[in-house]
């Protein structure tokens, strides 16, 4: 090989690696909610089909998200808590909504079909309280007259990891229960009395699968995906109603967002005969002023391109997507807040 075709060959090798090494920089990071990761997962696989940019999405609960956000090992953090506005602003972030959706109480009992046990946020709350405890219990059996229910011991499992997931359904049950709300709260990670705990959507799920009489939670797109028995719930107007995204959206149609600072806003427990009590919104969190501004403009049009596109790939999955007028807010929210980033 003469010097004329060695050095050919140096600057092909260099230029892979450098091309390489682009590609692997246009890859978006982000870490928290489990709550959305099955649509953040649909939708990053048709952008990098679309734009060969991809997205590292650690699905590690809010908790997580919240702490590797601030701690700026990724470009944006996602959380299904919304942080306080005074929370934002000490921490240099900015919050805006990206998904709607809900959680729904899963169960393993024996003979129970998805849908067909009905249970309320009172009952719910006693049963993670450990106050009821065998699931024929007369308070159990009132809300199911037509139900053959099981002697069956209870086996409450909860998430042990702080997540959004948590969050809402405490802040469901803190609603639902005084008792529930003065003992244990509203958080991302609660110190719960009975149990088993298990970490993320997927431990929660297998768990509840697991264990003979066991009642968990999860996001609804993933008991939906995994075929599991939910339950359905009576609301705060005393109406029954099951999982889906018209109750979702029922429950977000009166959101008031305009008045909401740092978009600061919780869907549990809303008025409306149609209303999923435990509706919830899955929020990304980036800085104002970011670290990296070209990671942080790459992010952000990831998600601009899902606002326009991924809508039919959120109603598949039975999350909903936010309303147009919604999406002009958060677009503008990015030009007033967000600086040194094109869009």
């Amino acid at each position: 090989m003469n010097l004329v075709s060695v050095k050919r060959v140096l600057v092909a090798a260099v230029g892979a690696v450098a091309f390489a090494g682009a590609v692997q920089a246009a890859d978006i990071s982000g870490a928290g909610a489990t709550f959305p990761y099955p649509i953040y997962s649909k939708w990053a696989d048709a952008y990098k089909t679309q734009t060969g940019i991809g997205l590292n999405y650690q699905s590690i609960g809010s908790g997580g998200g919240i702490k590797q956000i601030k701690a700026k090992t990724v470009t944006f953090g996602a959380s299904d808590m919304p942080l306080k506005p005074e929370d934002l602003k000490e921490a240099g972030l900015v919050q805006f909504p990206m998904i709607i959706g809900g959680v729904v109480p899963v169960v393993n009992i024996k003979g129970v079909s998805p849908g067909a046990l009905v249970l309320d946020g009172a009952t719910v709350a006693s049963i993670y309280m450990g106050e009821i405890t065998k699931w024929d219990d007369a308070r159990i059996k009132k809300l199911n007259p037509k139900l053959t229910l099981p002697a069956t011991t209870i086996a409450p499992v909860y998430r042990s990891d702080g997540s959004g997931t948590n969050f809402l359904f405490s802040d469901y049950l803190s609603k639902s229960s005084p008792k529930f709300q003065s003992s244990i709260g509203a958080n991302s990670s609660v110190q719960w009395p009975v149990g088993i705990g298990a970490k993320g959507n997927e431990g929660v799920a297998n768990m509840t699968t697991r264990t003979d009489g066991a009642i968990g939670y999860v996001e609804y797109a993933f008991a939906k995906q995994t075929k599991m028995a939910y339950a359905d719930l009576i609301n705060k107007a005393g109406k029954t109603v099951a999982p889906s995204a018209e109750s979702f959206q029922a429950a977000a149609a009166n959101a008031d967002w305009k008045n909401a600072p740092g978009y600061y806003l919780i869907l549990t427990d809303q008025a409306g005969p149609a209303s999923w009590p435990i509706t919830g919104t899955s929020f990304i969190l980036i800085y104002a002023v970011p670290p990296d501004a070209v990671a942080t403009g790459a992010a952000l049009k990831f998600f601009d391109w899902a606002y326009k596109n991924g809508g039919k790939m959120a109603a598949e999955l039975d999350y909903v997507p936010l309303p147009d007028t919604l999406i002009q807010q958060v677009r503008a929210t990015w030009k007033a807040q967000i600086q040194g980033v094109a869009l």
